[in-house]
């Protein structure tokens, strides 16, 4: 059975109505009843009131849209349960002795629910209350319906909307009944699924295997209509896509397509000289909603976001707005739902009327675009020109070394994520294949000075600009250092100099308001002088790439014995970094994030480490 953090299985949605009434001092629990409304309630006196629910599970609905401007109040079941005729009665009754001028129930296409919410409204009319039920089904996944017809999904959280923001107005319940259904039917919803859920206490509803994904499945776990192999996002949204507009699917939504855009359909390739779209052709406007299912993560949803923008653009159709994030969950359930509402200007004003409930997203609101125009960048200034004395290494030569250290850290990336998950991060690989990929498109670019100062100072800057992480920030300092020691100079021992300015500079703690000089008398540069501490914070010893680079230095100290072959001392740096590397496999981690975690856990060598060590024997090769 699946972890789940609650306190009781039997009393989770009451336990977690109660969180979000103690958090939101805009809402109020109805005694007795598992029912969430308003705190103002005497202020719906004269005005529609518009209640909504279903079981619970699907959070942030139903309870995080109950606020002026949308829902009055909610019922909940327990988890993917619809609700007791009892308490939707009590809803009922409650905004109805408030003095409402009517009641509206919006209500998801499930038996259960139209079962429950349907007796409670005929109890209700036996009491004199006047109430109607608009009954909400957006799926587009079956082709043929049956007789339960469409599931109402995602798509009710903008039915809640549009209703919430006419009642706000001051319009009729003959009026938002009319509205609220006349949108519902230009509406609909697809979801995609990568995992299964499970109810607290049970075993998830169904499986799916490592390389599958399923579409078209219910908010509880219900089957969709077909299993896949996996996709990249693009392909994936322009699935849902063409599925939910298909004209031979009964339950698909017409959309008018306009001229399609020239670029290829999803496609998040860029030439970065895209300015102001151009003005749309006669094609569709709609509303768009991305809705988390639960167990996506955010990085994942903005990759779908972009990518169902962009498919629409494609196709000529206007995004009016877009709404991005978590909207009606199943529990846990990684996967993501699409939801398009046709929309004419009234409804777009109804989609950016205010409101309070706590879940709907208040944002800057205005049409969505892949095509915005770009910040230009910062133009960089002009660098003071270096001279350079000492004799060059020959460009060929720096492109053949270069390339042996670019294949062998690109060869290495499997092995290098595999050590760093031992520390719970595991792109230690992804981070220095970065740096691999950038150093080659550097070198396409332009040749690489052969004079050592410059090579080193130029390499420093790509990575800096690249690598990204702790180590890319790393190796920029050290090579940063490394470069300004060796201006000018071109003897064996101002490689040896060169190293331990480079070490100091990783080392070296440094506060641009107290200190002005780098290791040797080096003046720091400006990108390093405003950070405070020590940047490393690390010490050979510790488990870090340092252990590496610091017994390299340890053996390059020969260079300053006269006669001494430059050869044999790195052939010897390169054993002793690789030596040293392998013994951080038997200490106690002292910096970085390994530091976090307890030794006994530590049984592979340091990633970092090992990194050095091959760069270093590509060196040398």
């Amino acid at each position: 059975v699946p972890k789940k953090l609650v306190t009781t299985v039997s009393g989770c949605a009451d336990d977690a109505l109660a969180g979000l009434v103690a958090c939101n001092p805009g809402l109020r629990l109805l005694q007795g009843h598992r029912v969430v409304l308003r705190d103002d309630l005497p202020a719906i006196r004269g005005r529609v009131a518009l209640l909504s629910g279903g079981g619970s599970g699907h959070e942030p609905a139903h309870a995080g849209y109950v606020g002026k401007g949308m829902l009055t109040g909610v019922v909940a079941g327990a988890v993917f349960a619809s609700p007791s005729v009892g308490s939707v009665l009590a809803a009922i009754r409650a905004v109805a002795q408030a003095g409402a001028a009517g009641i509206l129930l919006i209500v998801k296409n499930y038996t259960g629910d139209r079962l429950n919410f349907g007796m409670a409204l005929e109890r209700a009319r036996a009491e004199g209350a006047d109430v109607r039920m608009v009954v909400v089904g957006d799926d587009c996944a079956f082709t043929t319906p049956g007789k339960a017809g469409r599931r109402g999904i995602c798509g009710t959280v903008l039915i809640h909307k549009v209703a919430g923001a006419l009642a706000e107005a001051g319009a009729s319940l003959d009026e938002i009944e009319k509205k609220v259904m006349a949108a519902a039917k230009v509406m609909g919803t697809l979801g995609l699924s990568l995992s299964p859920c499970s109810i607290p206490g049970s075993k998830p509803s169904f499986q799916l295997a490592e390389d599958e994904m399923e579409l078209g499945l219910g908010i509880h776990g219900e089957a969709g209509v077909r299993r896949m192999k996996m996709l990249p996002a693009d392909e994936a949204v322009e699935t849902m896509l063409k599925h939910m507009t298909d004209p031979s699917n009964a339950s698909h939504l017409s959309l008018t397509p306009g001229e399609p855009h020239p670029n290829p359909p999803c496609s998040s390739k860029s030439t970065g000289s895209e300015s102001h779209p151009a003005p749309y052709p006669a094609g569709s406007s709609v509303v768009l909603l991305v809705n988390n299912l639960g167990g996506l993560s955010c990085l994942e949803l903005g990759i779908v976001a972009g990518a169902a923008v962009r498919c629409l653009e494609n196709r000529g159709i206007r995004i009016a707005r877009a709404l991005v994030g978590s909207f009606m969950t199943a529990l846990e359930m990684a996967g993501v739902s699409l939801t398009l509402m046709l929309v004419d200007e009234e409804l777009v004003r109804l989609i950016d009327a205010k409101t309070t409930a706590m879940a709907w997203p208040n944002i800057v609101m205005g049409p969505a675009t892949t095509r915005r125009e770009e910040v230009p960048a910062p133009v960089e200034g002009p660098r003071k020109p270096q001279d350079e004395t000492g004799t060059g290494l020959g460009t060929a030569r720096v492109q053949r070394v270069l390339e042996r250290v670019c294949s062998t850290l690109l060869d290495m990336q499997d092995k290098l994520n595999e050590l760093d998950r031992g520390a719970g991060d595991g792109d230690c690989g992804h981070t220095h294949a970065r740096a691999a990929q950038a150093i080659r498109e550097w070198m396409r670019s332009r040749p690489p000075p052969a004079a050592p100062a410059q090579l080193l100072s130029a390499l420093a800057d790509v990575l800096l600009e690249q690598m990204g992480g702790s180590s890319g920030v790393l190796y920029g300092l050290f090579l940063t250092a490394a470069a300004q020691s060796l201006r000018g100079r071109s003897d064996s021992p101002a490689w040896a100099d060169a190293m331990d300015a480079g070490i100091e500079a990783m080392q070296r703690s440094v506060s641009g308001a107290v200190e002005s000089q780098f290791p040797l008398g080096i003046q720091i540069p400006p990108e390093f002088s405003c950070i405070p501490h020590r940047y490393g914070g690390a010490a050979p010893g510790d488990r870090t790439m340092l252990d590496s680079l610091f017994a390299a230095a340890q053996a390059l100290q020969s260079l300053r014995s006269p006669g001494a072959d430059p050869l044999q001392v790195l052939v010897a740096a390169v054993q002793s970094a690789e030596a040293a590397a392998e013994a951080t496999r038997h200490m106690e981690a002292g910096a970085g994030r390994a530091s976090y975690i307890r030794s006994s856990r530590l049984e592979q060598p340091d990633p970092g480490a090992v990194a050095v060590a091959a760069v270093l024997g590509a060196v040398l090769e």
